[in-house]
Protein backbone atom coordinates (compact mmCIF):
# COMPACT_ATOMS: atom_id res chain seq x y z
CA UNK A 1 0.00 0.00 0.00
CA UNK A 2 2.79 2.32 0.82
CA UNK A 3 6.02 3.28 -1.10
CA UNK A 4 9.22 1.53 0.10
CA UNK A 5 11.13 3.94 1.96
CA UNK A 6 8.19 6.44 2.28
CA UNK A 7 9.61 7.53 5.80
CA UNK A 8 13.31 7.70 4.69
CA UNK A 9 14.46 10.72 6.65
CA UNK A 10 11.97 11.32 9.37
CA UNK A 11 12.85 10.47 13.00
CA UNK A 12 10.03 9.49 15.17
CA UNK A 13 9.69 8.55 18.78
CA UNK A 14 7.17 6.60 20.10
CA UNK A 15 5.89 6.73 23.45
CA UNK A 16 5.18 3.56 25.21
CA UNK A 17 6.49 2.17 22.11
CA UNK A 18 7.96 -1.03 23.70
CA UNK A 19 4.24 -3.07 23.66
CA UNK A 20 1.21 -2.94 22.08
CA UNK A 21 -0.26 -0.26 19.88
CA UNK A 22 3.08 1.74 20.53
CA UNK A 23 5.18 -1.38 19.23
CA UNK A 24 2.85 -2.07 16.56
CA UNK A 25 3.52 1.56 15.03
CA UNK A 26 6.90 1.70 15.78
CA UNK A 27 7.47 -1.48 13.84
CA UNK A 28 5.60 0.17 10.72
CA UNK A 29 7.20 3.38 10.62
CA UNK A 30 10.72 1.21 10.82
CA UNK A 31 9.65 -1.33 8.05
CA UNK A 32 8.93 2.08 6.06
CA UNK A 33 12.48 3.51 6.30
CA UNK A 34 12.33 6.07 9.22
CA UNK A 35 14.58 6.06 12.49
CA UNK A 36 12.56 5.09 15.20
CA UNK A 37 13.39 5.75 19.08
CA UNK A 38 10.71 4.33 21.83
CA UNK A 39 10.37 4.85 25.27
CA UNK A 40 8.78 3.41 28.04
CA UNK A 41 8.91 3.10 32.35
CA UNK A 42 10.53 -0.88 31.64
CA UNK A 43 13.72 -0.13 30.07
CA UNK A 44 14.40 -3.74 29.89
CA UNK A 45 11.13 -4.05 27.67
CA UNK A 46 11.55 -1.26 24.71
CA UNK A 47 15.23 -2.78 24.71
CA UNK A 48 14.14 -5.96 23.82
CA UNK A 49 11.75 -4.92 21.20
CA UNK A 50 14.13 -2.51 19.84
CA UNK A 51 16.15 -5.56 19.15
CA UNK A 52 13.45 -7.79 17.74
CA UNK A 53 12.44 -5.14 15.44
CA UNK A 54 15.73 -4.48 14.03
CA UNK A 55 16.43 -8.15 13.47
CA UNK A 56 12.80 -8.07 11.69
CA UNK A 57 13.31 -5.19 9.40
CA UNK A 58 17.18 -3.82 10.12
CA UNK A 59 17.18 0.16 10.48
CA UNK A 60 17.66 1.39 13.62
CA UNK A 61 15.65 1.82 17.07
CA UNK A 62 16.80 3.53 20.14
CA UNK A 63 15.28 2.25 23.28
CA UNK A 64 14.82 5.04 26.42
CA UNK A 65 13.76 3.65 29.73
CA UNK A 66 12.20 6.85 31.08
CA UNK A 67 8.84 7.71 33.12
CA UNK A 68 6.96 10.33 31.29
CA UNK A 69 5.43 11.60 34.13
CA UNK A 70 8.81 12.99 35.50
CA UNK A 71 9.34 16.63 33.38
CA UNK A 72 13.12 16.52 34.32
CA UNK A 73 13.59 12.85 32.87
CA UNK A 74 11.20 13.85 29.92
CA UNK A 75 13.43 16.88 29.30
CA UNK A 76 16.73 14.99 29.60
CA UNK A 77 15.62 12.47 27.10
CA UNK A 78 14.15 14.81 24.29
CA UNK A 79 17.76 16.71 24.91
CA UNK A 80 20.04 13.26 24.35
CA UNK A 81 17.69 12.61 20.78
CA UNK A 82 18.02 15.81 19.72
CA UNK A 83 21.89 16.37 19.89
CA UNK A 84 21.86 13.69 17.13
CA UNK A 85 19.44 15.45 14.95
CA UNK A 86 16.12 16.43 15.53
CA UNK A 87 12.97 14.68 15.55
CA UNK A 88 10.36 15.24 13.19
CA UNK A 89 7.46 13.19 14.54
CA UNK A 90 6.21 12.54 17.74
CA UNK A 91 3.72 9.46 18.59
CA UNK A 92 2.22 10.20 21.64
CA UNK A 93 1.15 6.81 22.84
CA UNK A 94 2.17 6.06 26.14
CA UNK A 95 -1.33 5.48 28.47
CA UNK A 96 -3.01 4.07 31.29
CA UNK A 97 -6.31 2.55 32.00
CA UNK A 98 -8.50 0.82 34.52
CA UNK A 99 -12.15 -0.11 34.75
CA UNK A 100 -13.90 1.37 38.10
CA UNK A 101 -16.55 2.72 39.71
CA UNK A 102 -15.96 6.40 40.16
CA UNK A 103 -16.98 6.67 43.88
CA UNK A 104 -14.25 3.63 44.27
CA UNK A 105 -11.38 5.50 43.32
CA UNK A 106 -8.74 6.92 45.32
CA UNK A 107 -6.73 10.31 44.64
CA UNK A 108 -3.96 7.79 43.90
CA UNK A 109 -5.56 5.77 41.24
CA UNK A 110 -6.81 8.70 39.82
CA UNK A 111 -3.42 10.60 39.55
CA UNK A 112 -1.80 6.92 38.12
CA UNK A 113 -4.13 7.75 34.81
CA UNK A 114 -4.08 11.33 34.84
CA UNK A 115 0.18 11.68 35.30
CA UNK A 116 0.83 9.72 32.86
CA UNK A 117 -1.69 10.21 29.97
CA UNK A 118 -2.34 14.12 30.61
CA UNK A 119 0.53 15.44 32.54
CA UNK A 120 2.86 12.99 30.79
CA UNK A 121 1.92 13.86 27.33
CA UNK A 122 2.05 17.23 28.01
CA UNK A 123 5.39 16.91 29.27
CA UNK A 124 6.76 15.22 25.87
CA UNK A 125 4.58 17.45 23.54
CA UNK A 126 6.20 20.41 25.07
CA UNK A 127 9.80 19.61 25.26
CA UNK A 128 9.89 18.24 21.98
CA UNK A 129 8.37 21.55 20.39
CA UNK A 130 9.59 24.00 22.08
CA UNK A 131 13.00 22.68 20.57
CA UNK A 132 11.67 22.76 17.31
CA UNK A 133 10.57 26.54 17.66
CA UNK A 134 13.64 27.34 18.71
CA UNK A 135 15.46 25.82 15.76
CA UNK A 136 12.41 27.09 13.30
CA UNK A 137 11.77 23.36 12.11
CA UNK A 138 8.37 22.51 11.87
CA UNK A 139 7.11 19.05 13.35
CA UNK A 140 4.53 16.51 13.38
CA UNK A 141 2.47 15.51 16.34
CA UNK A 142 0.25 12.10 16.49
CA UNK A 143 -1.00 11.68 19.72
CA UNK A 144 -3.74 8.57 20.33
CA UNK A 145 -6.55 9.55 22.18
CA UNK A 146 -10.16 7.87 22.51
CA UNK A 147 -13.64 7.91 20.98
CA UNK A 148 -14.99 8.86 24.54
CA UNK A 149 -13.45 12.52 24.54
CA UNK A 150 -16.66 13.52 22.48
CA UNK A 151 -19.38 11.95 24.65
CA UNK A 152 -17.71 10.99 27.94
CA UNK A 153 -17.63 7.34 29.46
CA UNK A 154 -18.98 5.84 32.74
CA UNK A 155 -16.43 3.61 34.39
CA UNK A 156 -13.13 4.93 33.07
CA UNK A 157 -13.29 9.08 34.05
CA UNK A 158 -9.64 9.59 34.59
CA UNK A 159 -9.27 8.23 31.05
CA UNK A 160 -11.97 10.32 30.09
CA UNK A 161 -11.11 13.59 31.92
CA UNK A 162 -7.22 13.14 30.66
CA UNK A 163 -7.58 11.89 27.02
CA UNK A 164 -10.14 15.29 26.77
CA UNK A 165 -7.57 17.34 27.63
CA UNK A 166 -5.13 16.22 25.00
CA UNK A 167 -7.92 16.35 22.70
CA UNK A 168 -8.21 19.98 23.65
CA UNK A 169 -3.96 20.41 23.76
CA UNK A 170 -4.44 19.06 20.45
CA UNK A 171 -6.67 21.82 19.45
CA UNK A 172 -5.22 24.66 20.84
CA UNK A 173 -1.14 24.38 20.06
CA UNK A 174 -2.81 23.19 16.51
CA UNK A 175 -3.74 27.14 16.02
CA UNK A 176 -0.41 28.87 18.84
CA UNK A 177 1.98 26.56 16.89
CA UNK A 178 0.55 26.43 13.56
CA UNK A 179 2.53 29.17 12.59
CA UNK A 180 5.77 27.36 13.14
CA UNK A 181 5.14 24.46 10.47
CA UNK A 182 3.96 22.54 13.76
CA UNK A 183 1.43 20.29 13.24
CA UNK A 184 -0.56 18.26 15.87
CA UNK A 185 -3.68 15.44 15.13
CA UNK A 186 -4.88 12.85 17.50
CA UNK A 187 -6.50 9.66 16.56
CA UNK A 188 -8.84 8.46 18.31
CA UNK A 189 -9.07 4.10 17.92
CA UNK A 190 -11.81 1.84 19.92
CA UNK A 191 -10.69 -0.62 22.10
CA UNK A 192 -7.88 -2.32 20.50
CA UNK A 193 -7.37 -5.97 21.87
CA UNK A 194 -3.79 -5.50 23.42
CA UNK A 195 -2.88 -7.67 26.32
CA UNK A 196 -2.74 -4.41 28.12
CA UNK A 197 -6.21 -3.20 27.06
CA UNK A 198 -7.69 -6.79 27.69
CA UNK A 199 -6.45 -7.06 30.96
CA UNK A 200 -7.68 -4.09 32.26
CA UNK A 201 -10.92 -2.81 30.29
CA UNK A 202 -12.08 -6.66 28.74
CA UNK A 203 -10.76 -9.31 30.49
CA UNK A 204 -11.33 -12.18 28.28
CA UNK A 205 -12.71 -10.38 25.62
CA UNK A 206 -11.68 -9.05 22.35
CA UNK A 207 -12.40 -5.91 20.24
CA UNK A 208 -12.04 -4.00 17.06
CA UNK A 209 -13.11 -0.90 15.47
CA UNK A 210 -13.10 0.52 11.96
CA UNK A 211 -13.73 4.06 10.83
CA UNK A 212 -17.20 4.39 10.56
CA UNK A 213 -19.97 7.36 10.34
CA UNK A 214 -16.90 9.71 11.08
CA UNK A 215 -16.69 13.37 9.13
CA UNK A 216 -12.55 13.68 8.78
CA UNK A 217 -11.46 17.50 8.30
CA UNK A 218 -8.92 18.21 6.14
CA UNK A 219 -8.68 22.09 6.18
CA UNK A 220 -5.19 23.04 7.55
CA UNK A 221 -7.09 24.09 11.14
CA UNK A 222 -9.44 26.59 9.48
CA UNK A 223 -12.41 25.31 11.42
CA UNK A 224 -10.27 25.94 14.58
CA UNK A 225 -9.06 29.44 14.10
CA UNK A 226 -11.61 31.46 15.62
CA UNK A 227 -12.61 28.92 18.12
CA UNK A 228 -10.77 30.38 21.35
CA UNK A 229 -11.23 33.17 23.24
CA UNK A 230 -7.20 33.96 22.57
CA UNK A 231 -6.66 33.88 18.89
CA UNK A 232 -5.67 37.75 18.91
CA UNK A 233 -2.85 36.93 20.71
CA UNK A 234 -1.31 35.77 17.60
CA UNK A 235 -0.08 39.19 16.77
CA UNK A 236 1.94 39.56 20.36
CA UNK A 237 5.44 40.12 19.77
CA UNK A 238 7.73 38.61 22.13
CA UNK A 239 7.89 42.13 23.98
CA UNK A 240 3.83 41.95 24.73
CA UNK A 241 4.87 38.52 26.09
CA UNK A 242 7.78 39.73 28.60
CA UNK A 243 5.20 42.88 29.46
CA UNK A 244 2.37 40.54 30.23
CA UNK A 245 4.56 37.92 31.95
CA UNK A 246 5.71 40.96 34.80
CA UNK A 247 2.31 42.61 35.03
CA UNK A 248 1.09 39.13 36.04
CA UNK A 249 4.13 38.88 38.46
CA UNK A 250 3.78 41.89 39.96
CA UNK A 251 -0.28 41.53 40.44
CA UNK A 252 0.37 37.69 42.19
CA UNK A 253 2.64 39.53 44.05
CA UNK A 254 0.34 42.49 45.68
CA UNK A 255 -2.28 39.74 45.36
CA UNK A 256 0.34 37.88 48.18
CA UNK A 257 1.53 40.79 50.21
CA UNK A 258 -2.33 41.32 50.80
CA UNK A 259 -2.93 38.57 52.21
CA UNK A 260 -0.13 38.22 54.33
Amino acid sequence: MFKQQLLAGRRILVTGGGTGLGKSMAARFLELGAEVHICGRRKGVCDETATELMDLYGGRVTSHGVDIRNPLAVDEMIGTIFTEGPLTDLINNAAGNFVSRTQDLTPRGFDAIANIVMHGTFYVTHAVGRRWIAAKQPGNVVSITVTWVRNGSPYVVPSAMSKSAIHAMTMSLAMEWGRYGIRLNTIAPGEIPTEGMSKRLNPGEEAGAWINGETIAMDGGQALATGGNFYELRDWSDADWIQARDQIKAQNEKDRTARG
